[in-house]
């Protein structure tokens, strides 16, 4: 039991309690001793931007959080810190303070110490430089620390205005960071507060977030790429004698430099840290990098740029640009480690002589010196060297010599001797530091004393007296020091500081002197980096006092040494990874200021092998520095070593000769650099930065802006992956223009060449080449002149002596090509030089047309220039020895062009008499003629656009597009600038392309085609071949089998504007058919300056007017008949231009282009092909082939009652009975006029007997309506075109009248308009909705269920007005939108003065697609009657449950699907009536074989003989209508006399006869696309007479119409192919070889002929085909000469759907041959002996017997003798009877 406590125990207990939590709180202080007043701030910080707390240090989770005070958590890989930065880390600021400079005080934020010393007061200093350049540094507030001192440094002004500054400085105070921002864009270029300043006495870290991953530089190192690899990798960077290997180690120099390009518009920045401590740099995907060194300062700079190269240019600024070589270090070298004495090295000189190897230099490395000591050679193996080198210099050669820095510590070596007198060494713990080198023990010259330098200048001086050289090539000057384990340095926190970067061996006194030794300027710990930098300097200075122009080679270098020195990249190694690896190596040099640079070619170690070495001389011919260099003990690779006649040396001396070609360009390059910082070898990117592939490219390089090098780097291929940048490249051996751009390619590259590439657009100067530079500098000069896609380019040269060191003693052209002209200007003449060297040659690359008439001006003088050479296959210029251009001089060389009227595509179309003005606003070409049809403002070659990135793929091929040159003044609409091409091999015979805008979706032609999901077929039975063509952009097709090119758009005026799309093609020939629908003179079209509008239109057939329908497909013939269609699926407004090219251009308003083409090869092919494409012709009910009758005007229905009885009476056969809109009511669809009350009564009855009903319907739906139920369903259901985003119809007027008016029919049309026609509304019959109500309001015509009475039990419908037409233009209220009615380029169009919305409606007006999408009537205007005949089609099936029949008048590609046409409202005249034959082939091509005219026309009184010859001609149109209008007189059969009665007995009982054979063309056109009316061409497409026939034409294969198509006219002349041929009529027949025959043509006769060869179904004629059908069968076998003939028959009940497709039918082949007629079942599931089909006759033409004896007929496996035959010998044909034959049952003989 507890007790209560007493009050002392309590008292005791609570003094216990604060005593415990006293020294809780103690301990916490004790703890945190570091200086920690918190736990870290530990937000959630991504894995990517995590900075390393414990940089090379592995620590526990305790130690992390507790001992360093960081945040601790797993990574996904181990790279990732797990141990990193919290947030309130750092320093803060404490004051600040704004002047010419900015500074802050920083005072450290309590942490623990990670490596001692921290520096507690800090100094931020900030520099507004330049407007591009912002320095910033971070010292130490108390103390002085050591810092860089480089005398390049150059601060340049500090006037630059604080407004002009690209970038401004945000300081962020606690914890203390910087943003560096971009002032264009606001862009934060670098970003501190990623991680925290650290800043102690041996350890300094600054981390930056950059504005992208996008990083080149930092060095050196074997980095393998060239953009940096951001996954978390740290490089070291302190100067070490390693070879170049693969690993994250630290080699000769020392680069803290980096490159980031922020993004494809090219803006870039750099950053530079001045120090010179031991370092590393860590690169994070954040992205962010990291510097952490061990000493020094933080000395930042940071460097602006518009584009890559401009930041290289402004750190050059900064540090001192490059030394301008001389002109021979420029040339070939050679060198290698032991040489074995003299002979050897004049064996090597000598054989390389021979081998006529071009070559400047030959070096000498340590084994030329005696025991290896600097300042002497070895007598004994190099005797009489000096005297080697004087014969060198007097061939033309120089002489370089290698040096190092340790000096054999030996008194009587006269160096060392010198040097201890002056003490010039650097100093160790006692004395002078001694190190391991060549000679063995040796000294350090200290090249920060001034006294050194003096020494070391008289050294070499005096060296130079007793040994002539050129050059010295400097090695070991890292410090090297090879001391092994021997190396002996203090234990002090220099030489093991408390943080070691990931240097090589983690030891910073690896292989050179301990960190303690003293220099004149500081400690060895701080100058180490430093050294090659001083020593190349110091030689710099000293050659300055031995040749005019110094060259020096270092292998260690810093910032700013290229000043001085050029560089090699090291020791590297005889393998392919090495090869590779110099590029990337080369370019971070030439960002690093040092562009004199290479590899040693075919490697120092290991023996090289041929091929190797082979592509390592082509690549190294390309070096800036180009020296063959190799180690002792390894063979020979100089390349005469591999034998004279080896493939090497043959590619090595062409290489070498080219880059001896090239060494004015590369010379002035260079002078570029040494002037303005620019990149020698420079990356992909800096010259392509917009193109995101160019920023990986590492295994490619440029020599400056111009020439692309692309080598083989890997083994045993013979093709290199390259990348094809955005540019006109040519191929330097051909001068051909490449086809590729901006995309990888596999270039062919066998082993002797390697990929060099001249950028259009550049002028490159050259020289004749020769072995030495001192020889070729004595040739001519000449330029290859590259030009872009605008012709034009530009280029420099800069010459001097090539050795002077005075750099006022120059030339300096500027060379450009604009306007035909190339101007050659002399900028700055102050030449040194007394020879006189003279431009004789000049070759120009990608002259796209052949110029002549050369002038050359000079000193005001004019001369022609005759050695010119055109090469039209390469489009090469050769312009050969020329005289008088003496270098230093000024000239021009001008040409012109002469361009062929045949060449001019037109560049102004809307105005044909344009003035010079507005055409060359345009950018065009204007020249006046007086030739009909030529234009007189025409496009330039020039392009508008460049291919790139092509991929030629098994199923096709992409392409993208870009637009070179902004718009031109003048420009249809806004330009589309990028583009898609799409190449689809869809199947063997058929393929697509397809042009289009990839980032913004446009409109789209919504017409689904039968395309297969996938590509089929196979490659090599592909009838064509697809390539696409570059500089100027063009696709160009060509068909296997002749090489034939079918399509070529490589033409002037490719255009894709928002607005106006154009392009042009080369046709195959003279022979183009189709395009529509417009009427034609001619089926073949005129390519004699002809122009052809589309865009569907109320409008009858007349000259050059664009009609109902729109069809943009023609098929072509080539030379050898083979034939090709070409469909653009495109329905906008647009138009089609011929011209003697022969060539097409399309126009069009909107949309894409969209190709397809079809390749036949045969006409016949062709059709069946596209009508496969856009799907199949509708199969006719045989009814529908019977002859049919119409007006406009029929009063009542006692009229149409009455023509019917007169026409039986008259035993005219008739079979459908059309009615105008005559029957409606005020001609509101839908309805019933008063006057047709018994209209349904009136069809039922004619039915009855046979008789078939087509009416007519309008689209216009009246809105001025009380009760009008079609309008109000309408409306409920949303089927009325609306104005774009509101609810609101658009309102237009056709034919409906207002309700109570009487309408005066005696008044004007546009009165009768304005007074009587009501507000109409119009379906959009593209939703989805308008089908359904459509369709419901057919149903309620056909069935009225509210009047049964008034049913209209139609059999077909013709639908009219579909254009859509419209009585006003656009609405009743007019348009809103001007562009959209009146587009920037109007078409030739009939009233294009009016706008596109004239006679329909407003082109802003919207509709809506199937899949809810809106859309312009503008861009689906021409779509109307497409949309509207399918559901009216679907609809007759639905409510008459058969096959039926709709005629359309607007039709657009597919609309043969569902519907048959007639040519439209015509006129009564004989052109008429020729044309009609015109219009219904075209139709045929179209894949619409239901088609014919109106026959005896529809507008104005038909003439007698006219009529008759048009009734004549109508009975085999396919679509056999009478139709005239209101206002005229009747032209019906039984209108005129019983002579035209009989005339049209005859000719339409031929008809029906024939309607058996007609049906089976019609089956054929169904199911295989064939032509019904068929021109000549088609059949006998071999013989050219036929491909201008178009006043014949033929029924399928078989049947020839030959009519009379002038008045007055009783002989015709007709062709008849080669084919033996039966005049119907006389049924005799004879054989034409191909010829024109006259024809008797008495008015009651048209010409028929049968050919030979063909067997035709054919039946007896009835009044209609219910009757005819009832009749015998008969055929008609028409032998040709060899006695053969063949033909088909296909039968169903001539109504029902789908009969073909379910099976439900008969077809059966026939075959004549050898006196036997067979008749071979096919298929049947139709006849039976409950449903025959009776054979009667038979007809035999062209026996040659004279007599039949006997025919016998196998049926059923029995055979009989058939006795009722006659023969006529004479006629040579045989006729019988065999009326007891009901259907074949197996396969009848007779």
């Amino acid at each position: 039991m507890a007790r209560n406590l007493n009050v002392l125990e309590v008292l005791l207990l609570i003094f216990f309690l604060i005593i415990l939590a006293l020294d809780i709180l103690l301990m916490l202080l004790v703890f945190n001793d570091k200086g920690t007043s918190s736990l870290p701030d530990c937000p959630e910080i991504p894995e990517s931007d995590r900075i390393d707390c414990v940089p090379g240090q592995e620590v526990t989770e305790t130690v992390c959080r507790w001992t360093y005070k960081c945040c601790w958590k797993p990574a996904s890989h181990s790279d990732v810190p797990r141990c990193f930065f919290s947030r309130n880390w750092g320093y803060k600021v404490n004051t600040r303070k704004n002047d010419t400079s900015f500074t802050a005080h920083l005072t450290r934020l309590p942490s623990p110490s990670l490596f001692g010393y921290d520096i507690t007061n800090a100094l931020f200093t900030a520099d507004y430089e330049t407007s591009n350049r912002f320095h910033f540094k971070i010292t130490d507030m108390d103390s002085k620390r050591y810092e860089v001192s480089l005398e390049n440094i150059d601060l340049l002004n500090k006037t630059v205005k604080t407004s002009n500054f690209n970038y401004h400085l945000e300081v962020i105070h606690d914890p203390f960071s910087i943003k560096i921002i971009r002032t264009s864009n606001k862009k934060i270029l670098l970003d501190t507060s990623i991680g925290p300043l650290q800043f102690s006495h041996q350890y300094l870290q600054l981390s930056f977030r950059l504005a992208s991953n996008t990083v080149y530089g930092l060095g050196e190192h074997v980095h393998q790429r060239y953009r940096h690899n951001m996954t978390w990798k740290t490089w070291p960077i302190f100067t070490r004698d390693a070879a170049p290997t693969d690993g994250m180690i630290n080699l000769y120099g020392a680069h803290t430099f980096f490159l980031c390009l922020e993004d494809t518009s090219g803006s870039s920045f750099g950053v530079f840290l001045l120090n010179s401590n031991a370092m590393e740099v860590t690169l994070q995907p954040a992205p962010a990098i990291t510097y952490r060194t061990i000493g020094g300062i933080l000395d930042f700079y940071v460097f602006l740029g518009n584009t890559p190269e401009q930041v290289v240019q402004e750190y050059l600024e900064l540090i001192g640009r490059p030394f301008l070589p001389p002109y021979w270090s420029l040339g070939f070298q050679l060198s290698r480690r032991n040489y074995g004495g003299i002979d050897g090295l004049k064996r090597v000189v000598k054989r390389n002589h021979e081998a006529e190897i071009p070559y400047d230099v030959q070096y000498s490395d340590i084994d030329y010196m005696e025991g290896g000591k600097d300042f002497t050679f070895d007598n004994k193996a190099y005797p009489n060297l000096n005297n080697f080198s004087g014969e060198l210099q007097k061939q033309g050669m120089k002489y370089v010599i290698m040096m190092h820095p340790g000096i054999l510590t030996n008194d009587s070596y006269e160096p060392y001797k010198n040097g201890n007198s002056s003490r010039v060494w650097i100093l160790g713990d006692d004395d002078f530091a001694v190190g391991q080198g060549y000679p063995g023990s040796v000294v350090f010259p200290d090249f920060s004393n001034p006294v050194c330098i003096q020494w070391w200048k008289e050294q070499l001086i005096g060296f130079n007296q007793n040994l002539s050289f050129d050059g010295v090539w400097i090695e070991m000057d890292e410090v090297s020091s090879d001391t092994g384990s021997n190396q002996k340095c203090e234990s002090n926190h220099l030489n093991d500081p408390p943080f070691i970067p990931r240097v090589l061996n983690h030891s910073l006194v690896a292989r050179t002197l301990c960190m303690d030794a003293e220099f004149h300027q500081g400690l060895h710990y701080d100058l180490h980096s430093l050294y090659g930098y001083s020593m190349a300097k110091a030689t710099y200075e000293a050659m300055l006092n031995i040749s005019k122009r110094s060259f020096i080679l270092s292998r260690s270098t810093f910032a700013g040494s290229g000043k001085f020195a050029a560089h090699w990249l090291g020791d590297n190694a005889a393998t392919w990874e090495d090869l590779r690896w110099s590029i990337p190596s080369i370019l971070e040099f030439n960002l690093f200021g040092i562009p004199m640079v290479g590899a040693n070619i075919c490697g120092y170690t290991k023996n090289v092998t041929d091929e190797l070495c082979t592509r390592w001389m082509q690549l190294g011919a390309f070096y800036p520095l180009s020296r063959n260099h190799n180690g002792p003990e390894f063979r020979d690779q100089d390349p005469a070593a591999f034998g004279n006649q080896s493939l090497l040396v043959n590619s090595s001396k062409h290489y070498l000769n080219i880059r001896y070609t090239l060494l004015p360009y590369l010379y002035t390059l260079f002078y570029r650099a040494h002037t303005r910082g620019d990149t020698v070898a420079r990356p992909l990117v800096h010259e392509f930065y917009q193109d995101q592939d160019t920023w990986e490219v590492q295994e490619q390089f440029l020599w400056g802006p111009g020439l692309l090098i692309t080598p083989v780097l890997y083994e045993g291929v013979d093709q290199a992956k390259a990348y094809i940048p955005d540019a006109i490249w040519y191929d330097y051996e051909t001068g051909v223009a490449i086809p590729w751009r901006k995309q990888w390619v596999e270039m062919v590259l066998p082993r002797d060449r390697i990929g060099l590439h001249l950028r259009g657009g550049f002028i490159f100067p050259t020289q004749q080449p020769s072995t030495t530079t001192e020889a070729s500098r004595k040739n001519s000069l000449g330029l290859i002149v590259a030009l872009d896609y605008k012709r034009e380019a530009k280029g420099e040269l800069y010459w001097d002596d090539g050795v002077s060191t005075d750099e006022k003693k120059y030339i300096l052209y500027n060379f450009s090509v604009t306007s035909n002209h190339l101007q050659a200007n002399v900028t700055y003449n102050n030449s040194l030089s007394s020879e006189t060297i003279m431009f004789t040659d000049i070759i120009i690359l990608g002259m796209d047309k052949e110029p002549i008439n050369f002038i050359l001006s000079k000193n005001n003088s004019l001369t022609s220039i005759s050695n010119v050479t055109y090469y039209p296959s390469s489009k090469v210029v050769n312009i050969t020895n020329l005289k008088g251009l003496v270098l230093g001089q000024a000239f021009c060389i001008k040409w012109e062009f002469n361009v062929s009227d045949l060449e001019k595509f037109n560049c102004y179309p809307e105005e044909p008499t344009v003035s010079n003005e507005l055409c060359t606003q345009r950018g065009c070409l204007w020249e006046n003629t007086t030739v009909p049809g030529v234009p007189i403002c025409y496009y330039d070659t020039i392009p508008s656009y460049a291919a790139s990135n092509i991929q030629y793929l098994p199923t096709g091929i992409t392409v993208n597009l870009t637009h070179l040159t902004a718009s031109a003044a003048g420009s249809l609409s806004a330009t589309i600038r990028s583009l898609r091409l799409s190449v689809i091999y869809h199947t063997e015979k058929m393929l697509q392309f397809k042009i289009f805008d990839p980032t913004n979706k446009r409109y789209e032609v919504p017409v689904p085609l039968n395309t297969p999901p996938s590509p089929t077929g196979s490659p090599e039975n592909r009838l064509y071949d697809v390539r696409i063509q570059n500089n100027p952009f063009g696709i160009q097709i060509r068909r296997k089998s002749s090489g034939t090119v079918i399509w070529d758009s490589q033409l002037p005026g490719f255009t894709f504007n928002d607005m106006f799309l154009s392009i042009s093609t080369r046709l195959p020939s003279q022979y183009l058919y189709g395009f529509g629908e417009s009427e034609h003179t001619a089926f073949r079209r005129n390519m004699n300056w002809t122009i052809w509008g589309m865009f569907a239109r109320d409008e009858p057939p007349a000259y050059k007017k664009n009609s109902y329908g729109v069809h943009p497909y023609y098929m072509a013939l080539e030379e050898d008949g083979s034939a090709h269609g070409v469909l653009l699926l495109n329905s906008n407004a647009m138009d089609v231009s011929f011209q003697p090219t022969p060539a097409l251009t399309y126009r069009t308003t909107g949309g894409i282009l969209d190709f397809y083409m079809v390749l036949g090869p045969t006409p016949e092919f062709v059709t069946q092909q596209y009508t496969e494409l856009i799907g199949r012709p509708a199969m006719t009910p045989y009814w529908a082939l019977g002859f049919q009758l119409s007006r406009y005007g029929y009063q009542n229905d006692t009229e149409i009652s009455q023509l019917y009885e007169a026409m039986m009476a008259a035993q005219i056969p008739y079979d459908v009975q059309h009615i105008d809109i005559d029957y409606m009511d005020r001609k509101l669809d839908f309805t019933l006029s008063p006057n047709f009350q018994n209209l349904g009564l009136l069809i039922d009855q004619m039915k009855k007997n046979g008789m078939r009903f087509v009416l007519i319907l309008d689209p216009a739906i009246s809105g001025n309506e009380t009760h009008y139920p079609t309008f109000t369903r309408g409306q409920i259901h949303n089927v009325f075109i609306k104005w774009p985003d509101e609810s609101d119809i658009v309102w237009g007027k056709v034919w409906p009248d207002l309700p109570n008016v009487n309408v005066d029919a005696t008044l004007d049309h546009e009165t009768q308009v304005k007074l009587y026609r009501a507000h109409v509304a119009f379906p959009d019959f593209l939703r989805n909705s308008t089908a359904a109500w459509w369709k419901k309001e057919i149903q309620e015509l056909y069935m009225n269920p509210q009047e049964p009475r008034k049913s209209l039990k139609f059999d077909g419908l013709w639908i009219d007005m579909n254009e859509p037409s419209n009585f006003v233009d656009g609405s009743v209220r007019g348009c809103r939108d001007g562009i959209l009615n009146n587009p920037p380029y109007m078409p030739s169009l009939e009233s294009r003065n009016k706008g596109l919305s004239s006679k329909t409606l407003c082109m802003e007006s919207q509709q809506v697609l199937p899949d809810g999408s809106p859309v312009r009537h503008y861009d689906v205007h021409s779509l109307y009657g497409w949309a509207q005949t399918r559901p009216t089609y679907e609809a007759v099936q639905e409510v008459t449950g058969q096959r039926g029949v709709v005629i359309t008048r607007s039709t657009f590609p597919s609309s043969g699907r569902w519907g048959g046409h007639w040519l439209g409202d015509n006129t009564a005249a004989w052109d008429q009536l020729r044309k009609s034959i015109i219009g219904m082939m075209e139709f045929s091509l179209f894949g619409i074989s239901y088609t014919g005219a109106d026959i005896c026309g529809f507008f104005g009184n038909a003439e007698y003989e006219m009529c008759v010859r048009w009734m004549q001609l109508g009975a085999f149109y396919p679509f056999s209508r009478n139709h005239n209008t209101i206002g005229t007189r009747r032209q019906d059969p039984v209108a005129w006399n019983s002579t035209f009665e009989m005339f049209s007995r005859k000719v339409l009982q031929t008809r029906y006869a024939l309607l058996p054979y007609l049906y089976t063309l019609m089956h054929e056109a169904h199911v295989k696309g064939s032509t019904v009316v068929r021109p000549l061409l088609h059949e006998f497409t071999n013989d050219n007479k036929t491909w201008d026939i178009d006043r014949q034409f033929m029924l399928g294969p078989a049947i020839l119409i030959s009519p009379v198509l002038e008045s007055n006219t009783f002989q015709i002349q007709a062709y008849f192919p080669r084919a033996r041929w039966y005049d119907y009529s006389t049924e005799t027949g004879n054989t034409s070889a191909g010829e024109w025959r006259t024809l008797e043509a008495p008015l009651d006769h048209i010409n028929l002929h049968i050919r030979g060869g063909y067997i035709l179904p054919w039946q007896e004629p009835a009044m209609n085909t219910h009757s005819s059908r009832q009749k015998f069968m008969g055929l008609i076998v028409a032998l040709d000469d060899s006695g053969k003939a063949e033909g088909q028959i296909f039968w169903d009940d001539g109504q029902s759907i789908d009969t073909y497709e379910n099976g439900n039918y008969f077809m059966a082949n026939i075959t004549a041959a050898q006196n036997i007629l067979q008749i071979k079942t096919m298929h049947n599931k139709y006849l039976s002996d409950s449903n025959p089909l009776k054979v009667g006759y038979i007809k035999i033409w062209g026996m040659n017997s004279a007599y039949v004896t006997q025919v016998t007929l196998t049926y059923d496996n029995q055979q009989f003798v058939e006795k009722n035959f006659k023969s006529d010998p004479y006629n040579q044909d045989s006729k019988f009877l065999c009326s007891h034959v009901t259907r074949p049952r197996s396969d009848p003989k007779h």
